[in-house]
C-alpha cells in the first residue's frame, strides 16, 4: 500500500537562501594564511594552512581532535564552508569547552555534524562527550539530501539564545533550543580513524561570525527539539504544536472512568508528573490517566523516565466504552519499561513488550544507540497519521512503524491479549492515556499537534 507522507516531519522543509553576511558586521575566524587566533585541543591529528583553506589530516592512534579559537563566543552567526574525505567524520564545535575537571579536558559540547557516509546527517546537532545526539536528521530528511559529497558545502549556524539552528546549503536542517551551554569556544574535529582512514582529510574555508545586530532567520516548518522543559517555542507554535500537560496543574487530565485528577498515587512538582511506587500492579495506587479530550491523528511528544525495574505505559486511541475489570485502560500502547530488569521484557512474542514496542502486538527495532540509561530522560514519539499509518520513535530513532487496521495489524491482535476485545485498535478517536502500573516513572514535556483530516 503506498503510504501519504504527512506533516511536519516528512514534509520537504522550505528552502530559505539568505543573502551572506554583511561584511562590516561579521569579521574573518580565519586570515587565510596561517593559524593565528586558533589552538589545537586533546588529540594529534594535523592541521594546516593550503590554498586558502584550514586542511585537517588524521593520524593513526589519535582521539579526537580539535583546533579551536583562541576566544570564546556566546550568541553569533557562523558561516563557513567545508569539504570531507568520504572515510572522514568530522563537525563545527560551537559554545564547547575543555576544563581540567570535565574528562581530564576533554573537548565537550555542542557539534555541527559533517557525516558523509550514507546515514547523512551533515547539518545535525550533536553533543560531543556529554549527551550525544540532540537532533539526528531522522527528524529532517529533506536535510539529508542537502549534502554535497566530494565538494564544498555551505554551512549557516545561528546560535542566540537558547535556540541553536542550521542550515546546510540553503537548506534548514537542525533547530535545537537547550541552555547547558550559553558561551564557548568554536571548535574544527579532525574523528579519531581506523587504520584504512588514516590520512583522510577535511577542510575549511570562508569561516567568518558575526556577533552584533543578530536577527534570526525566519520560522519554518522543520521539526524542533526543544530541551527545555514544558516550554513552547515560537517555531512549535508556529508549526502547531501545544502543550498536552501545561507542567504546573491537572488540566486537561483526569483519572479513567472519572471526572476529577486523582488525589493519591500522582504528583506533580518540579516540572514533573510522577506516579509513585506501590505494588507494581496494573491500576496501582493512582490509577490511569487520560486525557480530557480524545484525539483522532496527531503527532505526540513526550519525556519519560524510569527508575530501576520499572513498567508503565503510554496508550492511545483509548475507549472507556470497555469493561477493564479494574485493570488499565484499553487502548494501544508504547511500551514504557526497564527491559533489563523487569520480566515482562522476556514475555510476549518476540520482544513485543519491550521499550517502544506496541505493547503485545509489534516488536521494536533492536537500535542500541536509542536507549539513555535508567534514571535518565528519554524522549518518545507517537506519530498517528489520518491514513491509519502509525510510529513510534524513541530518543530520535525510528523504532516501529505500522498500518492500524491492516491484515498484519488485525493478524498481531488476533494472537495477542488484546483478541477479546471487539473492534480493538480500529477506533478512529480516543483518549491519549499515562499508566500507572505500580511503579514509578515520571513525565514531562507532553506536547501534541494534532493533523488535519483529508
Amino acid at each position: 500500500m503506498k503510504k501519504t507522507l504527512l506533516p511536519s516531519l516528512f514534509f520537504a522543509s522550505v528552502i530559505f537562501i539568505q543573502p551572506a553576511l554583511a561584511q562590516k558586521k561579521s569579521v574573518s575566524l580565519f586570515n587565510g594564511k596561517d593559524l593565528t587566533g586558533w589552538h589545537v585541543q586533546n588529540g594529534t591529528a594535523t592541521y594546516t594552512v593550503e590554498k586558502g583553506a584550514i586542511v585537517g589530516t588524521s593520524v593513526a592512534g589519535s582521539p579526537n581532535s580539535f583546533l579551536v579559537t583562541d576566544k570564546t563566543y556566546s550568541d553569533f552567526v557562523l558561516e563557513l564552508e567545508f569539504k570531507v574525505d568520504t572515510s572522514q567524520n568530522s563537525g563545527i564545535q560551537v559554545r564547547s569547552e575543555s576544563n581540567d575537571w570535565y574528562m581530564n579536558g576533554r573537548v565537550h559540547g555542542y557539534q555541527v555534524e559533517i557525516d558523509p557516509s550514507a546515514r547523512a546527517w551533515s547539518g545535525g546537532i550533536y553533543d560531543e562527550a556529554r549527551r550525544g545526539w540532540l537532533y539526528p536528521l531522522t527528524y529532517n530528511p529533506p536535510a539529508q539530501k542537502a549534502f554535497k559529497q566530494n565538494e564544498w558545502n555551505k554551512l549557516y549556524i545561528e546560535c542566540i539564545g537558547n535556540n541553536i539552528r542550521t542550515w546546510l546549503n540553503g537548506v534548514p536542517a537542525a533547530f535545537v533550543i537547550d541552555n547547558l551551554t550559553h558561551e564557548g569556544f568554536i571548535g574544527l574535529q579532525v574523528h579519531a580513524v581506523s587504520n584504512a582512514a588514516v590520512g583522510s582529510k577535511v577542510y575549511w574555508k570562508d569561516i567568518r561570525i558575526q556577533t552584533t545586530d543578530l536577527k534570526p532567520r525566519p520560522w519554518n516548518n522543520i521539526y524542533v527539539v526543544n530541551n527545555i522543559p514544558n516550554t513552547l517555542s515560537d517555531q512549535e507554535k508556529n508549526n502547531g504544536v501545544t502543550l498536552l500537560w501545561d507542567g504546573k496543574t491537572d488540566k486537561g487530565w483526569r483519572s479513567i472512568y472519572k471526572q476529577t485528577f486523582p488525589t493519591t498515587g500522582w504528583e506533580i512538582k518540579d516540572g514533573m508528573l510522577t506516579i509513585h511506587s506501590s505494588n507494581g500492579q496494573e491500576e496501582g495506587l493512582g490509577g490511569d490517566i487520560v486525557t480530557e479530550k480524545e484525539y483522532s491523528a496527531f503527532e505526540l511528544d513526550f519525556d519519560f523516565k524510569i527508575t530501576p525495574g520499572a513498567n508503565s505505559g503510554v496508550k492511545y486511541f483509548v475507549k472507556e466504552s470497555y469493561d477493564s475489570k479494574g485493570k488499565s485502560g484499553i487502548g494501544l500502547e508504547y511500551q514504557v519499561l526497564d527491559d533489563s530488569l523487569h520480566p515482562d521484557a522476556k514475555l510476549g512474542l518476540n520482544g513485543d513488550r519491550t521499550l517502544s514496542s506496541l505493547y503485545d502486538l509489534i516488536p521494536r527495532k533492536n537500535i542500541p544507540n536509542a536507549f539513555k540509561k535508567v534514571g535518565e530522560w528519554n524522549h518518545g514519539r507517537i506519530l498517528v497519521y489520518p491514513n491509519n499509518h502509525v510510529e513510534h520513535w524513541l530518543n530520535g530513532y525510528k523504532m516501529l512503524e505500522y498500518e492500524k487496521g491492516s491484515k498484519d495489524f488485525l493478524d498481531a491482535v488476533a494472537i495477542s491479549k488484546y483478541k477479546v476485545w471487539p473492534n480493538f485498535g480500529l477506533w478512529t478517536e480516543g483518549h491519549i492515556l499515562l499508566q500507572d502500573h505500580g511503579n514509578e516513572v515520571s513525565f514531562r514535556s507532553i506536547k501534541i499537534k494534532v493533523l488535519p483530516q483529508p
